[in-house]
Order: structure tokens, then sequence, then C-alpha cells
């Protein structure tokens, strides 16, 4: 138990001095998407072949085994090259890594200093060692990534050793709140989970408020499709959350607080609990922290799931143990949020950024990116994009440069379509946005936003109807149904974007979403419901041509949608048997016995009997 300031200064010293004393370390990233690749079962590996080759093995920091150090690190964000590990001090980065490949690291990595080739990245017969000489991460500037792949996601110690905690030791013994409000302020940190709203002018808003209890919530709870940069941050670094939400504690005169995370998190949940119970055990959570006037608890909360309760109101009645649905505002969260008290609500990313802010000032953070969006912006990208993995960006940086230099364009050379960006909320970018900066307000004067950061990369083989469709399914299954706006205009919205892909879109259906859109995004209760819409508005605005497509000419230009594919009958092969005329339901067959048949595209239904009923594979599929 840390008693005071100098103690843990004393203890982050001889982390410090342990970490420049290992020799050896392996790090094999331990991030969700390496451990469904199989990553732990690497880990395992190489203890075992390390004990059989002699080799110390030390999988705790500041152990009394004075060996290689062994380390479950977190995402190193190349997850297509997954499982991922890092060797130091050489910087070694290996991919693809199988358990039957740890013997040969170790004899010739480990013991011999050798580079093994074959598992080395490989862009156009390069080979690339280290991560600096990966196109992937040229153009990333790691902020609050900076720690995850680089020490063990499990340990506080290590956390320390890379300078931990040290931002919230200056904001307790050094800063009074309103220095520690003003210097978030004059960094112009914007939310990360959403519409960019003002991190300084939040804190100034509760820091205000005269009730005597006060809360910092963490909203954890990502629920966009394809977006998992929250989750790689608790998972991969866990305490530099914990340090910004302590931080957020001082400024607003706050001694408790929450992390809602969605249950479908296990590893985040398990790391968060570990990292907790690591800083209650040494001081720094706790009451009477390193010998101060300030008490701070964390608690977690899991959620089931819900999309609606990524909405500030929604989430902390799910907290209350309420049914998890937004409220009127005002009054907003900064004046009654949780158990009705002024709360602090921010996300995992905006919390990770903050110890940056307090160490190394504000002038330091608004010297990345612009000035009126600055810092850096971790995405994932997913989709048909060539490397899937989570990257962080400084705002600011072009579609184009993360599409193509960082993402490394599109998988097999296909050609590049659209991106959605903001899941649900978002909206649909096309080449003609190329040099677009990702930021809040060019995106916003696009009809776009960033959302919480993921990136849905599509190419030309993408239907833009079905994209609308799926997204507008996701919206209308996750209503609340609180608001009729969005309980059943989403319902209808989405009734008609199915007919359009089933070859039954209707003259009209176009303006008639446009307008129900509109309705829903003026009348809707909260920001997900108003922008529920979004994907649908966007496509149409893009991709117009493909909803007429699909619904006057009954064709799906991406050639996608399997309602939409026409039968056909091969006069070279088709004996003119009649069979398939006969078992059509809808007689849309016709001809002569012993003359090729022909299909009526418009009255065929394609429910396939005829496909079924030929014996000469006459009849075909296509567009």
């Amino acid at each position: 138990m840390l008693k005071n300031k100098q103690e843990l200064r004393d203890l982050r010293e001889r982390c410090q001095r342990a970490a420049q004393d290992e020799v050896k370390k392996i790090l094999v990233c331990a991030g969700t998407g390496c451990v469904a690749s199989g990553s732990l079962e690497v880990y395992e590996r190489f203890q075992i072949e390390m004990q059989e080759k002699g080799i110390p093995c030390s999988v705790e920091f500041m152990s009394d085994v004075h060996g290689v150090g062994l380390k479950k690190s977190g995402c190193h964000g190349l997850c297509e090259m997954s499982v991922m590990l890092r060797i130091e001090p050489e910087g070694y980065i290996y991919t693809k890594v199988k358990p039957e490949d740890c013997a040969e690291i170790l004899t010739e990595t480990i013991q011999q200093g050798r580079h093994v080739e074959r598992l080395a990245y490989t862009k156009n017969g390069l080979v690339c060692k280290t991560q600096d000489e990966i196109p992937f991460y040229k153009k990333q500037k790691r902020v609050v990534l900076e720690h995850c792949g680089r020490i063990d996601a499990t340990s506080l110690l290590e956390y320390l050793s890379v300078g931990g905690y040290t931002a919230f030791e200056k904001a307790l013994f050094d800063m009074d709140k309103e220095g520690i409000v003003r210097e978030i302020s004059e960094s112009n940190l914007r939310g990360r989970g959403g519409g960019g709203f003002k991190t300084g002018q939040k804190w100034s808003q509760v820091s205000r408020q005269k009730e005597n209890k006060k809360y910092v919530v963490c909203n954890g709870d990502e629920g966009d499709p394809g977006a998992f940069m929250d989750c790689s941050i608790m998972e991969g670094d866990p305490h530099r959350m914990l340090e910004g939400m302590m931080i957020a504690g001082l400024a607003c005169g706050s001694d408790e607080a929450y992390i809602y995370v969605r249950a479908e998190y296990p590893l985040a949940v398990s790391r968060l609990k570990t990292a907790i119970s690591q800083a209650e055990k040494y001081g720094i959570l706790g009451d009477h922290i390193l010998g101060s006037d300030f008490n701070f608890h964390i608690h977690i909360n899991k959620g089931a799931g819900a999309f609606v309760c990524g909405e500030g109101s929604a989430l902390t009645a799910s907290i209350e143990g309420k049914r998890g649905m937004p409220r009127v505002k005002p009054p907003r969260t900064v004046e009654h949020g949780l158990f009705n008290k002024p709360t602090v609500l921010n996300n995992v990313e905006t919390f990770a950024n903050v110890p940056v802010i307090i160490d190394k000032g504000a002038s330091y953070f608004l010297g990345i990116g612009p000035g009126n969006s600055p810092g850096t912006k971790a995405f994932s990208i997913t989709g048909t994009i060539a490397n899937t993995g989570l990257i962080e960006v400084p705002m600011g940086t072009t579609l184009q440069e993360v599409i193509f230099e960082v993402g490394g364009g599109l998988k097999g050379g296909s050609k590049f379509k659209a991106v959605q960006i903001g899941g649900p909320s978002g909206a649909c970018l096309t080449e003609e946005h190329f040099n677009l900066p990702l930021d809040f307000d060019s995106l916003k004067k696009v009809g776009a936003m960033i959302g919480s950061g993921g990136l849905v990369v599509a190419d030309e083989n993408t239907c833009m109807v079905e994209i609308a469709r799926f997204f507008m399914s996701f919206t209308q299954k996750e209503s609340c149904g609180k608001c009729v706006p969005c309980r059943e205009g989403t319902k209808r919205m989405l009734k008609i974007l199915e007919r359009i892909v089933a070859g039954d879109g209707r003259d009209g259906d176009i303006d008639l979403l446009l307008d129900l859109a509109g309705t829903i995004t003026a009348t809707a209760l909260c920001g997900l419901g108003k922008t529920a819409p979004s994907p649908v508005i966007s496509t149409i605005r893009s991709f117009r041509h493909e909803y007429e497509a699909h619904i006057y000419e009954k064709r799906c230009p991406a050639h996608s949608c399997e309602k939409l594919k026409r039968l056909s009958i091969n006069p070279e092969t088709c004996k003119g048997c009649s069979k398939c005329s006969k078992v059509c339901p809808v007689e849309a067959i016709s001809g002569k016995v012993k003359t090729p048949f022909e299909i009526n595209s418009e009255k065929c239904i394609r429910c396939g009997a005829c496909v079924e009923a030929c014996k000469f594979d006459a009849v075909t599929e296509g567009w």
C-alpha cells in the first residue's frame, strides 16, 4: 500500500529500472482478435518450450525469476496478421504465428539473435522486420494506443514502468480542480464517442454544480457493427483509462465512478477488474489515496448489449437498474445524471487521452491535428480492406490516406466504392470524399460523423441498397420503442428497403424513404433515433442510380441481391422436354416441345422449381 507520492515515485523508478534490466521480451498479442486466432495457445507453448530448452521464463514483471519476459500484450493493430508478437529489444514483429513456430523463434531469435524471415510481414517482396518498416504503421501516430502491444496488459507495475499514473500524481498534488479543467479546456479535447462535444466544457459544468455527490461514468458500451476501438483500449491499456477517470474525479469533485461495458466484452471486463484490484492493492484507488484527502472508487456495470444504452441518459438508467431508455432533455446529464446527480460522462477513448494532456500539457495535444479537432482518433477498419485492424491517426488525416496508405487498399485489387463511417448513426463516403479530412467539423459538413470510429469499407461488389437495409435492420431491432418516430418510422423504412432488395420496389419508394427519414431526424427523442436514417440518406444521395435499378429494372448493379438474380434457359443445352414449364407456378416459361424454352423475367418469381426440374442443367442463374 503506497502511503504518499514519494512512495509512488520510488515504485515507479524501480519499475523503470526493472524494465531496462529485461534483456529479452516476447510480447504475445492477447487482444480479442488474436485470442480468437489462438494467441493463448502460442503463449502457453512458449512456456513449455522455454522449460524444455532451459531458458528462464519470467511471466510476472519484477519477479524473482530473471529470464526472458513473456507477456500478454494488448492489440498490435494489424489484426489481419494475427497471431502477432513483438520481440524486444530488437523490435521484431512476427505475424501469423502458430504454436509450432515457438521453438524456432526461441532458438533463432532469443538464443541466436537472428531474424526469422518467414514470419515477418512482407509487402511487394519487401521484408519488414520492425513495426516502423511496415506501411500500415507509417501514417499512424499512436497516442491512446501507445502502450498497446508494448507492455503487459495485465500489469500495473508495467504501466508504472512507462510513466503510468504520473499525470494523476501531478493532478492530485500540483493542481487544483480549476487548473485541471482549464488544461482540458485549453487542449480542446472533444469527446471521441459521438458528436465531439468539448470535454472541458462538460467537466466545467459538472464542477460548478453545488451538489455534494457527483459521479464519473465511462461509456464502454461500444455497439456499432464493426467497431472495437474502446474494447482494445480496455483490454490493452486499462490503467490509462482508469487514470483519466480519476483525474476527472479530481476535476469535478467526485468520489465514485462507474464503467459501463457490454457483457459481450468478457476479456475487457476481466482486464478492468484486474486493473481496479491492482490499483486498490497499491493504494492508487480507494480512500485517502496516496495519503491525500481524495477518495475514489470505481465500479463495473455490465450492459446487456442494447445499442440504445450508448446514449447517455439510457446508459445511466441502465446502471440504476431501470430499463435502458433515453429521457427528454433538458435537464442534461451534467446536471441530473446518474442517480439524479451531476455526472461526467465520457467514452473510453476520451478518458484515455486525459493523462497525456495533463502530463505533457494542452500545447502538446494541440500540436497534433487541426485546432478545431486536435489530437488523434482511433478507428477500426473492416470490410473489403486489405489491412483489417485497429489504427490511430492524427485528426485531419484524409480518407484516401486511411484507406490506401494505412489500410493498404482493397482486397484483391478490387475497386473502392464507399466506406460507412460512424456505424448506424453515420453515413457513406465515396471517392469524391477522398481528400476530406477526417475530423468532426469536416465530416459534419458532408452529413457524416466520426461516431465511435468504425470504418466499414465496401468495394464494387457491394450493394449500397443492401448496406442501407442492413444498418436500418440493426437500428430498428435496437430501437428502445419509447418514441413513435423511431419505433414506427424505422420499421416502415426497413419494410420499404426489404421490398426493394427483394425486387418488389415501387415507384415513389425513394421519395417516401426520404420523407420518413426527414420526419424521424426532426422528431425522434434521442440522438440515436435522430441519426438512424443517416445511412439511407447518404446512400440515396450518392447511389440513387442503384436504388432506381432495383426498383425500375429489377436489377442489382452490384450483382449482390440474391432475389434479383435472373433465371434463363440456355438454348444450346435445352432439349425442349417441357418439364420446366410444367413445374413453374406462375406460367413464366413458354415454348414448344423439342425446341428451346424461354423464361419471361417479368413474370418469374425466382422460386427455383425449374432449376430442380431440369435434368440437362439448361436453366441457369445470372444477372
